[in-house]
């Protein structure tokens, strides 16, 4: 089929408009990626594919050319499944990220963590991990691909950067800025996972209608270990502030749904603000160095944070024990050594 027959097919209107079905939705986001499609068919596109809403099959299809043109790490030996956290490109603005504190504790579990994205995008423009991280002294724009592999392998820990890893995927970026919504490929970018083996995927999402869109999708890819959650400003942080929402996936079996009301495991604290670069600096800094000066609230999300995380993984038998377990690796530096170590092991 042409890009042309594609877009006639999900721009006919309310009416005469079909679904796509998985391989075609594939040859779509391939022509788009390639460059086989000209601007104007691209731009239809991704708005039409927007007010049609996209189907759990159609971004499944995606996911496969993601996977086919993309990248992918190779397979590694670990006790743990990796956890690749999926996070909007876009960022985060008013509420204080902790993917990066998350995945430095449980890789000091010994429990790999994969993230990925870029640098500032529309039509957002937050802090992205790629800054935060860099404000850190770990810097992931420059890496040869397989010093990334090495350090998922040595440290437990790597960032796929995608303009330095899959290039390809930036030729939709400027269409965010034109069109100034997120188009369907936002929701693909949570649900991707660069990497080789089974992993388990936590999906960050905001409006209640993806969660069925994300079941289906990674389900129609065969994906065995999955979680959603509704989480801070469509991340995989879990709020503070009100029950977390989570949906929990293991094959064989059925979606579980955890009730995680945090007054229940004695917390309680407001979702903590983020204010700019440097401050987010300087408290991680400080939380990781001298914990027991930490902001309480700051204090509580991680402990929250971690705890669910490191229970999920497998690492611990409980929520309880995984916020008992980071508490313990943030009081005996060792979270800051893991720090210290993926500086040197990253930086080129």
């Amino acid at each position: 089929m042409t890009f042309r027959d594609l877009l006639k097919k999900i721009a006919g209107g309310p009416h005469t408009s079909k679904d796509l079905s998985r391989e075609e939705a594939a040859l779509a986001l391939e022509y788009m990626l390639t460059g086989q499609a000209t601007p104007a068919q691209i731009g239809a596109f991704l708005i039409a594919h927007r007010m049609k809403r996209p189907t759990g099959v159609e971004l499944a299809g995606m996911l496969d050319t993601y996977d086919r043109l993309g990248c992918q790490l190779q397979a590694i030996d670990s006790a743990y499944l990796p956890l690749v956290m999926g996070c909007p490109y876009d960022g985060r603005s008013r509420t204080f990220p902790l993917v990066p504190i998350t995945a430095l504790i449980l890789a000091s579990a010994q429990c790999p963590v994969i993230l990925h994205g870029g640098d500032r995008i529309p039509p957002k423009y937050g802090v992205s991990l790629v800054e935060l991280w860099q404000g850190l002294g770990v810097d992931w724009t420059a890496l040869p691909w397989a010093q990334v592999q090495h350090s998922l392998e040595q440290h437990r820990l790597a960032l796929v950067y995608q303009p330095q890893h899959f290039p390809l995927a930036l030729s939709l970026i400027p269409y965010r800025e034109e069109l100034g919504k997120r188009p369907p490929v936002a929701t693909l970018e949570l649900m991707w996972s660069p990497y080789a083996g089974t992993a388990r995927i936590a999906v960050g999402y905001v409006h209640p209608p993806t969660e069925q869109l994300i079941v289906d999708a990674l389900q129609t890819r065969g994906v065995e270990h999955f979680l959603m959650v509704k989480g801070w400003e469509g991340s995989v942080d879990l709020p503070g502030n009100r029950p977390a929402i989570v949906q929990s996936y293991d094959r064989p079996g059925e979606l579980e749904r955890l009730p995680l009301h945090p007054e229940t495991y004695g917390i309680k604290f407001t979702d903590y603000p983020f204010i700019d670069g440097a401050d987010w600096v300087a408290q991680v800094q400080n939380l990781l160095v001298k914990p027991e000066t930490a902001t309480p609230a700051l204090y509580d999300s991680v402990r929250w944070n971690a705890g669910f995380y490191l229970w999920r993984s497998g690492v611990t038998p409980s929520l309880e024990t995984g916020m008992s377990l980071t508490a313990e690796l943030l009081a005996s530096g060792q979270v800051h050594q893991t720090l210290q170590a993926l500086k040197g092991g990253v930086i080129p």
